[in-house]
């Protein structure tokens, strides 16, 4: 069975690598939809608190209102600069690689799985008009060429420091 549950958190991002208006820091209201496998055990499969008890809390404490950005723009530094520099504690969530929201689309696959559910899709709204969706397949192949793309720059890291 398959239980569907809507959430949505505000977030600020921007796209470092892109030469457009992305580039520029801008926010978002992102609207995620989790479809959730479930097995029933009677007559009822889970209580849809189960869900809202667990994700709601962790969206808010990682990603609403926060900043995503990729460790490697540049930006990174001067905001953590700042921090230091002010003792301002600014909200960031952090993603190894850029925030595009195919990449969030993972993030937020991986660690809603983390927390114990098995998400079989999920779509993630980014404006009026434009959603991904993204599946438990994609998870895997993106996993796949994650660690493949680690494995590699690990070793040119290793050939470079010889």
């Amino acid at each position: 069975m398959i239980i569907q549950k809507n959430y949505k958190f505000y977030a600020a991002h921007r796209n470092e690598e892109l030469g457009d208006k992305c580039s520029n820091l801008h926010g978002h209201r992102y609207g995620l939809r989790c479809h959730f496998h479930v097995q029933r055990n009677g007559a009822i499969s889970t209580l849809f608190a189960d869900f809202d008890d667990r994700i709601e809390p962790w969206l808010k404490e990682h990603y609403d209102h926060a900043m995503l950005i990729h460790r490697q723009d540049p930006l990174y530094e001067t905001l953590c600069q700042h921090m230091e520099r002010t003792n301002e504690c600014l909200k960031l969530k952090c993603f190894d690689r850029p925030t595009s929201v195919e990449n969030l689309a993972w993030q937020l696959f991986t660690e809603i799985t983390a927390l114990g559910f098995e998400l079989l899709r999920l779509e993630v709204q980014e404006t009026d008009s434009s959603v991904v969706h993204y599946t438990r397949e994609d998870w895997l192949t993106d996993n796949q060429r994650f660690a493949k793309a680690t494995r590699s720059a690990n070793k040119s890291a290793y050939r470079s420091n010889r």
